[in-house]
Order: structure tokens, then sequence, then C-alpha cells
């Protein structure tokens, strides 16, 4: 019978776990995850604060206004699975 000889193990991928980089966010990640969600919180509030004679944020979208708001916050907490 032959034995394995004693070494170093390599992770699943076969890559050394010990010569990984670590990985690091990108520069614009965290601002944009964040501004993305302030803006789209903004937006929601901005849509209820204001009156109607305003005009704001968008008149013609009337309802629409809390689809762009949530789509701007869901846009920014997908942004948080690229956190590292």
């Amino acid at each position: 019978m032959s034995e394995s000889k004693p070494g170093k193990k390599k992770s699943a991928r076969g890559v050394d776990p010990v010569t990984q980089k670590p990985s690091v966010n990108p520069r614009w990640l965290v601002p944009t995850m964040l501004g993305l969600m302030l803006a789209g919180l903004a937006w929601i509030v901005t849509y209820y604060l204001t009156s109607q004679d305003l005009g704001l944020p968008v008149p013609p979208l009337g309802n629409w206004n809390l689809l762009v708001g949530f789509v701007l916050i869901i846009a920014g907490f997908s942004l948080t699975t690229r956190w590292k």
C-alpha cells in the first residue's frame, strides 16, 4: 500500500489558501450603494410630504413614484451582495 506524502493541502479550487490575495471592495461600491438607498428614501419621503400643487417629484407618475423609490432602494440593496 502506498501512503500519501505529507505536504501543503490545497483548497477545492486547487489554489493554495495562504497565497490568495484578500479581496477588496471597489472604491465606487459603498458610495453608490448608500447613494441609491438614500435617493430612494428621499424620493418616497418627498412624494409623501409634498402637496399635489407643488408637482414634486414627478406629477404625471402619481403613485408610480413609490415604485421609482423602491427600485432605487432595491438597487442599493442588491449592491450589498458584492460588499466584502
